[in-house]
């Protein structure tokens, strides 16, 4: 498989050995990965995302494993997007707190809500324990435009939505928010702000990663609607 880039040179790819999945009972799940060695363009994110694609820190990578297809790319077409009653309620509920958009970046403050994130709610993880070198890592890339989505209460950090900017939408690549506020619902409040953002900048996709039906923390994303799945090469739209 190849994408070209820029300068129309292809990418290569490099698939890993067998290892357990992060999300199912299973010890044969496969990465196919983008060439990290190469740099990666616009165009080049641009047409990995659209092939399922999802970046983590500064690696490119896609689910590719010989006896599952459990993992499927989805994204909000959000023109035609429509907000539920629940997520209605998530709106109203949040509506007093201020929602800025900052440059991606380490800082101490950032940091102090991810490492409580971590700890509180994925300590099963390999993300635990939480580290300011793993912040960097996984978060931050040199190559991509990502910018910060952040929610405050006054001037509390509450929340942190972290974007890539697309040349057709924005990828949610993680949202980390603090662990005692969950009846406010951050991670979809945080959603629907990308979703709003898009619409401002007259972008057409929100892309969400991967849906896997039999996995709790990944089948929320069904919650938005029309919601597209790429399935066979193509996207497929769900209403």
């Amino acid at each position: 498989m190849s994408a070209g880039s820029d300068q129309d040179k292809p990418l290569d790819f490099y698939l890993t050995p067998p290892h357990p999945c992060s999300y199912l009972d299973r010890s044969d799940a496969q990465t196919l990965f983008a060439d990290p060695r190469r740099i990666i363009t616009s165009s080049s994110y641009q047409h990995l995302s659209d092939q399922g694609f999802r970046r983590s820190g500064g690696h490119l990578y896609r689910p590719r494993c010989n006896h599952c297809s459990a993992c499927i790319a989805v994204r909000v077409p959000v023109q035609t997007f429509k907000a539920n009653r629940s997520q209605r309620r998530t709106l109203g509920r949040n509506q007093k707190l201020r929602v800025t958009v900052e440059p991606a970046r380490f800082t101490l403050r950032y940091f102090q809500v991810y490492e409580r994130y971590i700890s509180m709610r994925h300590t099963d993880g390999d993300m635990y324990p939480a580290t300011e070198d793993q912040f960097k890592s996984f978060l931050l890339s040199a190559w991509a435009d990502t910018i910060f989505i952040c929610v405050y209460e006054g001037e509390r950090l509450l929340s942190v939505a972290v974007t890539d900017q697309l040349n057709d939408g924005l990828s949610a690549v993680y949202t980390f928010f603090e662990p005692t506020e969950a009846s406010r619902s951050l991670g979809v409040f945080s959603i629907l702000q990308q979703i709003e953002m898009c619409k401002t900048l007259g972008l057409g996709h929100l892309y969400l990663g991967y849906w896997i039906k039999d996995s709790q923390k990944m089948a929320y994303k069904s919650q938005y609607r029309p919601l597209q799945m790429f399935i066979d090469g193509r996207w497929i739209t769900l209403s």
